[in-house]
């Protein structure tokens, strides 16, 4: 089915539309962009140059899809912001290519949900089936895992990683990564334990629940040594991929570490 195009729309000739999209009232679509089957640009939307996205995503009035880096260290070079299927933009969210230091690309996967006034920053890699409520801010170089949860009015600062099937509570301010499994909170985030209901929504065993909360005190809460912990955790549960995933996920974070555990926890 050939594309629904408004004839308000501003739409480049240098841009790519695949079949059945819609693109609604004064949308502006600019060079260089790349949009897949069966999208749909609302009123208002504006997808920036150097933009390619999938199939199926929904993008919301006054949202910004590849905008330029806000970084000095920008001057205007060929970045590009990759967007994958099925995902659902909400108003006034932005989401902003990449800088030639952080390896030129914005990555974001399939299936997520980026609600209302959002904001991915440039070089970040986010992964499928992601939810940012409303507000949330992802700074430059973040990484989000698959399934992970950022809640309303939360930031992350740049080069932090947010592990899989994670949850950042509202109004939390996350500085350093937040390990798989794990939910943290507080303005200054700190992890509180399993992400209890993630758990069970994926589908957890008891016993893995019960593992990764002696992943929680063994390595927050114990007096062992973190890199014991870690090894100690790596013998004892050989059977559950997402200890190992756990493990291994702490021993690569880089110079910021991982949070720390709240003093209640």
């Amino acid at each position: 089915m050939a594309a629904s195009i408004h004839p308000t729309a501003f739409i480049s000739a240098k841009a790519h539309i695949g079949e059945n999209v819609h693109v609604g009232p004064c949308a502006v679509i600019e060079d260089d962009v790349i949009i897949g089957d069966n999208c749909r640009i609302d009123a208002f939307a504006s997808i920036k140059r150097f933009t390619r996205m999938g199939e199926g995503n929904i993008i919301h009035s006054y949202t910004v899809v590849g905008g330029e880096p806000q970084d000095l260290k920008f001057k205007g070079e060929e970045s590009w912001l990759e967007l994958g299927n099925h995902n659902t933009i909400r108003e006034f969210a932005t989401l902003h290519r990449g800088t030639e230091g952080g390896g030129g690309i914005t990555r974001v996967g399939s299936n997520n949900l980026f609600m209302a006034y959002t904001h991915i920053a440039h070089d970040c890699i986010v992964g499928d089936r992601v939810v940012m409520s409303n507000n949330a801010t992802l700074a430059g170089h973040v990484t989000v895992q698959d399934y992970a949860i950022i809640g309303g009015l939360s930031a992350v600062h740049q080069f932090c990683r947010i592990g899989e099937h994670a949850f950042v509570g509202g109004m939390t301010g996350a500085s350093q990564d937040l390990p798989p499994y794990m939910l943290a909170t507080g303005f200054r985030g700190a992890v509180h334990g399993p992400n209890a209901v993630g758990l069970r929504r994926m589908g957890a065993s008891s016993a893995l629940i019960s593992a990764l909360k002696h992943c929680f005190r063994l390595f927050w809460l114990s007096e062992m040594p973190r890199q014991d912990a870690l090894t100690q955790l790596e013998a004892n549960y050989q059977e559950f991929p997402e200890v190992m995933n756990f493990v291994q996920f702490i021993r690569e974070s880089g110079g910021r570490g991982v949070l720390p555990a709240t003093k209640e926890g």
